[in-house]
């Protein structure tokens, strides 16, 4: 087995230039997020959240990507769990997309804000049966002292909505939109001299620069 050290990779699957990228980091985005799908890269929607604590410690986790709108990137959690506690306190954050079939990466930072309950109980009711009874029946990030404890609180939830098809949507979930203010696209080249673009939004209006590697 190889040691960590010695662990390492060559990327030479394609290049990005300033001349040929989108000069909107949005369609950029969904076009190599189109790609990322038709390579069947697995979960390609999956992204590490970073938010940061009150006392500045920095925190990731992997979420799901469920939509891009007005130019703003949506996904839904549980707002009384650590990641919501942090982003009420500190609402800004960056994602992180890696797509290693493609040999690429975006990095994206930006200021969130929860979406309006009409998008939320959408969303939410769109899940199947057994998520919406798992969001009603899970204390997100709170110590629990076994499995029972959510099996029982399940046993619960059904028997409380027995008969209802959609259940509405708990007050502690619901989404959130991250409005970007920087995107950096990552294209792995050769001899770790990799293609870096980057959007950074000033005064409502996004400039693009390339970045040493």
């Amino acid at each position: 087995m190889k040691s960590i050290a010695d662990i390492r990779k060559d990327y030479s699957k394609s290049s990005l230039d300033i001349v040929n990228i989108s000069k909107d980091p949005i369609t950029q985005f969904t076009l190599w997020f189109d790609e990322a799908q038709g390579a069947q890269v697995p979960e390609p929607n999956a992204f590490t959240l970073s938010t940061v604590s009150e006392d500045g410690r920095p925190s990731g986790r992997i979420v799901l990507l469920k939509g891009v709108e007005n130019g703003k990137f949506i996904f839904y959690t549980n707002y009384q769990s650590a990641k919501g506690k942090e982003l009420e306190k500190n609402p800004s954050c960056a994602l992180t997309f890696f797509w290693p079939e493609l040999e690429r990466q975006v990095r994206i930072e930006g200021i969130v804000a929860s979406t309006d309950f009409d998008s939320s109980e959408k969303y939410f009711q769109s899940r199947p049966r057994e998520s919406q009874i798992g969001a009603w029946a899970s204390p997100q990030s709170a110590i629990i002292s076994g499995r029972e404890i959510l099996d029982e609180r399940v046993k619960e939830i059904e028997k409380k909505f027995n008969g209802v098809e959609k259940l509405p949507k708990p007050n502690q979930w619901g989404g959130y939109e991250v409005e970007p203010n920087k995107i950096e696209f990552w294209q792995g080249r050769s001899n770790r001299l990799h293609d870096r673009i980057v959007f950074y939004k000033v005064d409502g209006k996004w400039q693009i620069h390339r970045l040493a590697p």
